[in-house]
C-alpha cells in the first residue's frame, strides 16, 4: 500500500490497524561506468515496495537525494548537507506522527546516509519529548541497509565472490537491471575489478577511483542475479519489519 497512491481516507483506515510505515531512502550519485545515477534510491524503493506487498505495510515516498558530497566530482551527482538531511527527516517523521504513525522503518540504499539518519532519529526523539513531555507519543525509528542481512550477504558471495566491493557493486547494479531492464547500460571496465581503498573528499575520491568504482566488478551484474537479490532482501527485511512492530 503506497502512501502516494492512497487517499486520505485510506490512510486514516490503515492507521486503525497499524502505526507502522516503511520509508525508502537512497541517493542520487554516480555508480561507475554501467550503474545508474539513481541506483541507491531505486534499489531502496523496489525492495521497500516488496516489503510492503509482503507485510501489508504502508510505504511512504522515496527520499531520493541523500548525503553524497563525496561523489560531487562526477557529473549528475546531487547531495544534501548532513544538516539538511537531518532537517528533512525530522519534518517527514513529525508530519506523519501528527496523523498517528509511530513506527518509522527506513529501508536504506546508501551507506553515506547512515550517520546522518541515525543523528536525525535522536533529533526527532529530543524534539518530540521537549514539545510534548509526558504526553509525547511513543515514536520509534530504525534504519536497515538492504544489503546488510545474512541472506543477501550469502547470495552476493555466491554470485560475485570477492568482487562485490563497496561502491558501484554488481549486487546493486543487478537489482536495477532486474527492476528496470529498459535502462541496462554496458561499458568496458579495466581492470575488471576496481582497486579498493578509502578517500577523503570528492576530489580525492575522483583521483583514487577515477571511474567511480571501489573494489567492485559491476560488469558481472545480471538481471537474473538482481531478481534473486531482491527476493532475498524482501524476505529478510519483511521479517525485520514485523519484528520491529512487535517489540514491546
Amino acid at each position: 500500500m503506497q502512501l502516494l497512491l492512497s487517499t486520505w481516507a485510506e490512510a486514516e483506515e490503515y492507521l486503525k490497524t497499524s502505526k507502522g510505515i516503511v520509508l525508502p531512502i537512497g541517493s542520487t550519485e554516480q555508480h561507475g561506468p554501467n550503474g545508474l545515477i539513481g541506483t541507491d534510491a531505486l534499489c531502496a524503493e523496489v525492495i521497500a515496495r516488496g516489503v510492503g506487498d509482503a507485510t501489508g505495510a504502508m510505504v511512504g515516498p522515496t527520499i531520493p537525494v541523500g548525503m553524497a558530497v563525496h561523489h560531487m566530482e562526477f557529473a549528475g551527482s546531487m547531495t544534501l548537507k548532513p544538516s539538511t538531511l537531518i532537517a528533512l527527516l525530522r519534518d517527514y517523521v513529525l508530519s506523519l506522527s501528527e496523523h498517528g504513525f509511530q513506527r518509522f522503518f527506513f529501508v536504506n540504499g546508501h551507506g553515506g546516509n547512515i550517520a546522518s539518519v541515525r543523528a536525525a532519529f535522536y533529533e526527532i526523539y529530543a524534539e518530540n519529548r521537549a514539545l510534548r513531555g509526558k504526553d509525547a507519543p511513543d515514536l520509534r525509528c530504525t534504519l536497515v541497509n538492504w544489503w546488510e542481512n545474512a541472506e543477501v550477504s550469502r547470495l552476493s558471495k555466491e554470485l560475485f565472490g570477492g568482487k562485490e566491493g563497496s561502491h558501484a557493486t554488481p549486487s546493486e547494479v543487478s537489482v536495477t537491471q532486474y527492476a528496470f531492464p529498459e535502462s541496462i547500460k554496458t561499458a568496458t571496465m579495466e581492470p575488471e575489478t576496481a582497486a579498493a581503498g578509502g578517500f577523503y573528499d570528492a576530489r580525492d575520491f575522483r583521483r583514487r577511483h577515477p571511474d567511480g568504482r571501489i573494489g567492485s566488478a559491476p560488469g558481472l551484474a545480471q538481471p537474473e542475479h538482481g531478481q534473486r537479490l531482491v527476493e532475498a532482501a524482501v524476505g529478510a527485511i519483511s521479517r525485520q519489519y514485523e519484528s520491529f512492530l512487535e517489540e514491546a
